[in-house]
């Protein structure tokens, strides 16, 4: 039964005392405060449910679209939030959620991020954001030192330059690969004789000019699916966004790039652009950075390295040699709601060249004018939240070392579940991990017998049902709302490239234990047993397989 709520009547009076005075402290906002303050983790396990809801049910909630003529209490509403949102929300703090890049926040970052709202900077320009316009670039400059390792006289010379930038910081790594692609484009279709570059002309116009038939951008059959938002957003096409083929660690192939170049090229279309991902979103793994870097100096294209995985992993001077040839790329693009332990909303891209970024500067009198240190005249977005304020607190109180430590926890977290998934004989390990993220799957130890063993029209069959029970499994456990991982699918050198879908997690969650990792397969072990004629038919044709 829904309690009906109390009502207030609409007066200027009551509005103000919204805008300056709080409830008092036995209210439902003052209580939540103080809750969260205490202790974070323990206010969203009381408040969050266990059992899922059904989307459609929850829709009900939210079906009135008439906008309330009444307004209501503080308070009241405050409970109904927590009646039909919060408590239907997503535990993605839980030390058993490891599906997916959310993870436990500090609990610092709530009583700053209130400070950050209340001071409510929009960060386009200097009138509106004044200290946060340098600490923004300082966080820039920071984040650049980690990649580059420039010398102090660089960054005096140019963090705080107004006619230059050394990255732009935005909502994630989507915006962030958009920007450097978009630098890369305008670069590579610059202004030239009567030519007034593609940001004035367009891309008829700029392609008509240097005889390109087409343009390109290069990356791994592993790239995050955002590259193709970029592609479209710029002109290029989806097609335009070329797959190349990588190894049995889902790491690119630098022969291939090089082909995949020459091929582009005898075609007049013009590769201005190669993507290196160093962390991929699927399985964690990281391209040869140095020998792309080389590809791409010797054919004078843009490299971009998409970071926004693996990036945070520079902090720790024990991996960051994983990412080696990272310092070699015109750009890179870093999420700080990552393993940066920052909450959702914080990405950057950094440039090499602190020039890079001049041919997409904007201005406008009103607003960004011409040697004003405004930002906003080298963002795609345009009014923006000081989101940079909590990295740079995060920077600080828990400092490089600390990171370091995150950072090689995560890393050997996910090398004792892969340690223990290949200890057991239902399990299988898909993909090791290189950073904090791997795959695998449930599967009996007679079926993986019989699907090696199987012609590959039987193997195709074994292998569906194989599917259907990891998608199971994975409904039925984040269903059950005592663990979730995610899955996807992935098509493996050892199964003869058959599409597979797999179980995937990503350990950056620090309250994550070995215990709760054990428990997470005893718990998919027991959902298989739920699935009796699934596994029936498994194992009849695993059966069939094995006596031919």
């Amino acid at each position: 039964m829904v309690s009906e709520q109390k009502t207030v009547d609409v007066s200027f009076d009551s509005l103000l005392r919204i805008f300056t005075v709080p409830e008092g402290p036995d209210s439902t906002l003052t209580q939540i405060e103080e809750k969260l303050s205490q202790n974070l983790n323990q206010f969203l396990r009381e408040h969050i449910v266990a059992e899922e809801k059904p989307l459609r049910h929850i829709e009900q909630d939210f079906s009135d679209s008439i906008i309330p003529e009444q307004p209501e209490f503080v308070s009241d509403h405050t409970q109904h939030l927590l009646d039909t949102l919060v408590s239907q929300s997503v535990h993605t703090s839980a030390p058993s959620f490891i599906g997916h890049m959310t993870s436990a926040l500090p609990y610092f970052l709530m009583p700053l991020s209130k400070i950050m709202i209340a001071l409510n900077q929009n960060l386009v320009k200097i009138e509106t954001s004044k200290a946060f316009t340098p600490l923004e670039r300082q966080v820039l400059g920071m984040l650049h030192r980690l990649i580059y390792s420039e010398n102090d006289e660089f960054y005096s010379r140019w963090m705080h330059s107004a006619n230059h930038s050394l990255g732009a910081f935005c909502s994630g790594g989507t915006i962030a690969n958009i920007t450097a692609l978009w630098v890369a484009r305008n670069n590579a279709l610059k202004p030239d004789g009567d030519f007034n570059g593609v940001e004035k002309e367009g891309l008829f116009k700029a392609m008509k000019h240097y005889g390109y038939e087409g343009l390109a951008i290069l990356v791994s059959e592993r790239g995050h699916y955002s590259l193709k938002k970029a592609a479209d957003v710029l002109g290029i096409g989806q097609e335009g966004l070329v797959p190349v083929k990588t190894d049995t660690n889902n790491r690119i192939c630098p022969v291939a790039l090089q082909e995949k170049i020459q091929e582009l090229k005898a075609q007049k279309i013009k590769p201005f652009a190669v993507i290196g991902v160093a962390g991929t979103t699927e399985t964690g793994n990281i391209d040869p950075l140095e020998a792309m870097a080389k590809v791409c100096e010797l054919e004078a294209c843009h490299f971009h390295v998409d970071a926004a995985w693996g990036g945070a992993t520079l902090m720790s001077n024990n991996y960051r040699h994983l990412l080696a040839g990272i310092e070699l790329a015109d750009s890179v693009t870093i999420d700080a709601h990552k393993q940066l332990y920052i909450p959702m909303g914080a990405g950057m891209v950094l440039f090499k060249n602190p020039d890079a970024m001049a041919s997409i500067e904007h201005h406008a009198q009103y607003i960004l004018r011409k040697g004003s240190k405004d930002l906003g005249s080298h963002t795609l977005e345009g009014s923006r939240s000081g989101m940079a304020m909590l990295v740079y607190a995060s920077m600080h109180i828990i400092s490089r070392p600390g990171y370091e430590l995150l950072i090689d926890q995560s890393i050997e977290k996910a090398k004792f579940f892969a340690s223990l998934i290949e200890k057991q004989s239902d399990f299988e390990l898909v993909s090791q991990p290189e950073l904090c993220l791997l795959t695998y799957r449930y599967i009996p130890k007679s079926v993986r017998a019989a699907l090696a063993k199987a012609t590959p029209e039987k193997a195709q069959l074994l292998n569906e049902l194989l599917n259907e029970l990891t998608k199971f499994i994975q409904k039925r456990q984040r269903e059950t709302g005592k663990s979730f991982v995610s899955r996807t699918r992935l098509n493996p050198e050892k199964w003869h490239k058959l599409n597979t879908l797999v179980f995937r997690v990503v350990l950056a969650n620090p309250l994550t234990t070995n215990d709760i990792l054990t428990k997470v397969l005893d718990e998919q072990r027991d959902i298989a047993k739920q699935a009796p004629n699934l596994m029936a038919s498994i194992k009849h044709l695993s059966d069939e397989i094995l006596a031919s």
